[in-house]
């Protein structure tokens, strides 16, 4: 192919390569979009028609000039694809609770406002009851109020699929495509899920794992999902209750009142309501949950004296502050706090001052034009979702929190008898993704929040080189917002005399790895038997972690018996409440009763008394010696711990 003869050919072929490339990305753009069938569809009939046109101008079949057809022939495949995009947008749909179609129903349970159903697992191990109400929707003139009883139903409920996520800024589909992709690294190309869940301002609904069939008497978890109090739902893989539940634990979450409609403060709220409260309705609704649980969950299995309230960053954060709520008193006894808490001094995130929520409301009604609540309340939720970023902080309301978190533990006042709690290795990988520290900004960076005691961390983290700068960077930051939070609740704890149990997570893997929320997918169970993303040591680490979950929702110490292996016990391989004897009034089968005796003991998890020792969870699971104690010197210096 040389010569003038050539170059036609040449041009063809680089045509018909390059057509080819962008049909490919449009269709991968139509994949990680959600669309439906018909996106993919219609781009493929787009894609032809495009060639026929091209090859029609290549004849010369067209009237007017050759080159104004080519001209516009390619913005007009671009316009017409994103008008396609538009016309098969991925529809809404419900999640349903188990991942099979057409489930097994459960039997009928009976709650204070009804009778509900749920569905059975695929596995036939667990019984799931999704989208149960635990107050009335928070709409209307309830935006803003403390949570009401729930209304009553006639009927059987048919609680088989969840509850719309509460209502959040969305991101288009794509962009939860690729953070799923670059973030977890496990998409999976599929026509199941072009669809979208829904979002609601009424959300305020719980979902109840169970293991299947009549058991009772069980220890009870009630988690509490993160996402900065603005964004997050109830359905998340890596921390479904399927995992305990099938050793014998109820596991309850909720779906909680988010960013502005959760967290706006105003001084004329507060004056409606008869408690004086305003700022806190997203932890007004977990404790809602709290009550539900206790007056509903025998219903179900589950002991409401042995409940145990876990949560993952600003659910961990919440966590922490229900401990010293006068409202969730007797609601719960112990706490699991996964890196996030409010005891130190000043959180670094998720807590302010009312003043400052005050101050932060009156802007965002200026903003929107309002005078009063009632202006608020008129606006569409869609409008005033996007004000999370400025109202996501529970304020001591003289209510639900009557002082810091830290000045009640310094009082000796608090909720738990027993924590367990840490923090991962790369807290702070995803938070600092797009803020790169090097040679040139590092000193700066140090300074702006470190001011005088600068020189100190210089002197702790000496840099000459940019990949020095990077680690330190990540670690400092992961320090200040993440790991030194928990040092701080460890020594009040200790001074309290709450048993404390704090580890450190460090495993790596193919998907998340040790980053913020990487340590939930073992905890709670969930890592999918066939995910090549996870190793042998990764499935013997989810199974300690998860045993240690199990026997602390049990007792309140972590330690005992190993659960057998995945699959090894049958339905309810449970732990007793006597770290590791098997008791049949807990709804322990027989056949899981034999196998449990045979566990081995866990590795010895030590109380951390002193608060310089953690559990590592890592290639290893062993205590080891806390790495960040001069740093903790330096920030207990600037907040003036005593």
């Amino acid at each position: 192919m040389t010569g003038k003869k050539g170059h036609p050919r040449i041009r063809k072929v680089f045509f018909l390569i390059f057509s080819i490339l962008i049909f490919v990305i449009m269709l991968a753009v139509t994949e990680l979009n959600k669309n439906t069938v018909w996106g993919f569809i219609l781009t493929a009939v787009l894609f032809v028609c495009f060639l026929l046109l091209h090859r029609s101008i290549a004849k010369g079949a067209l009237p007017g000039k050759t080159w104004l057809w080519k001209l516009i022939s390619w913005p007009a495949w671009i316009v017409l694809f994103f008008l396609i995009l538009i016309l098969t947008w991925p529809p809404v749909k419900t999640v349903p609770a188990a991942a099979q179609a057409d489930p097994e129903k459960t039997g009928i349970i009976s709650v204070a406002q009804g009778d509900l159903q749920g569905v059975v697992n695929e596995a036939g191990t667990v019984e799931i009851f999704a989208g149960i109400p635990y107050a009335k929707p928070p709409v209307g003139e309830l935006r803003w109020r403390e949570p009401q009883d729930p209304d009553s139903w006639e009927g059987v409920l048919q609680a088989d699929h969840f509850a719309p996520m509460s209502m959040q800024p969305r991101n288009l589909p794509i962009y939860d495509s690729l953070k799923q992709i670059i973030g977890f690294h496990d998409y999976k190309l599929t026509l199941d899920d072009n669809w979208i869940p829904p979002v609601s301002e009424d959300s305020l609904y719980l979902n109840v794992w169970k293991p299947a069939g009549d058991v009772s008497g069980l220890p009870v978890l009630v988690f509490i999902h993160g996402g900065s109090l603005q964004t997050g739902q109830p359905w998340f893989g890596d921390y479904s209750g399927e995992g305990l539940a099938e050793d014998g634990v109820i596991v309850v979450n909720m779906a909680y009142r988010l960013g502005v409609f959760g967290y706006f403060a105003d001084a004329e709220l507060a004056a409606e309501s008869e408690h004086g409260t305003t700022g806190n309705y997203g932890l007004l609704d977990q404790i809602k949950a709290l009550e539900w649980v206790r007056e509903n969950i025998a219903a179900f299995g589950g002991d409401p004296g042995n409940v145990t309230l876990a949560g993952e960053s600003a659910g961990s954060a919440s966590v922490s502050a229900l401990c010293t709520s006068p409202l969730a008193k007797g609601l719960f006894r112990r706490a699991i706090m996964e890196s996030s808490t409010t005891a130190s001094i000043v959180p670094p995130h998720s807590f302010r001052t009312m003043e400052e929520a005050l101050e932060s409301g009156a802007e965002m009604k200026n903003r929107c034009g309002a005078s009063a609540p009632a202006d608020l309340r008129a606006i569409p939720a869609e409008k005033i979702a996007g004000e999370a970023e400025e109202q996501h902080h529970m304020t001591v309301d003289g209510y639900a929190l009557t002082e810091t978190p830290y000045e009640s533990y310094r009082r000796g006042v608090h909720n738990e008898e027993a924590i367990l709690h840490g923090y991962n290795s790369l807290e702070s990988a995803a938070f600092i993704l797009f803020d790169e520290a090097n040679l040139g900004n590092y000193e700066a960076k140090v300074r702006d929040y470190f001011g005088e005691h600068s020189e100190e961390v210089f002197a702790l983290y000496p840099i000459t080189t940019d990949e020095e700068v990077r680690a330190y960077w990540a670690e400092i930051w992961g320090a200040v917002f993440f790991d030194y939070p928990h040092y701080c609740l460890n020594r009040l704890a200790a001074d309290n005399g709450i048993p404390a149990y704090e580890y450190y997570f460090t495993k790596t893997n193919g998907r998340l790895g040790p980053w913020h929320s990487g340590e939930m997918i073992y905890c709670y169970g969930n890592i999918p038997e066939d995910s090549a993303l996870f190793d042998a040591r990764d499935r013997e680490l989810s199974r300690q972690m998860q045993s240690y979950w199990v026997n602390f929702a049990r007792t309140g110490d972590p330690n005992g018996a190993a659960l057998p292996a995945a699959g090894d016990a049958g339905q309810g391989g449970n732990i007793s409440s006597d770290a590791g004897d098997v008791r049949q009034a807990e709804g322990i089968p027989p056949a899981a009763e034999s196998s449990a005796r045979e566990e081995t003991a866990l590795p010895v998890w030590e109380e951390n008394r002193s608060s310089s020792i953690v559990m590592e969870f890592g290639e290893k699971t062993e205590i080891i010696s806390e790495r960040e104690h001069e740093l903790f010197r330096i920030l207990d210096e600037m907040d003036g711990w005593p």
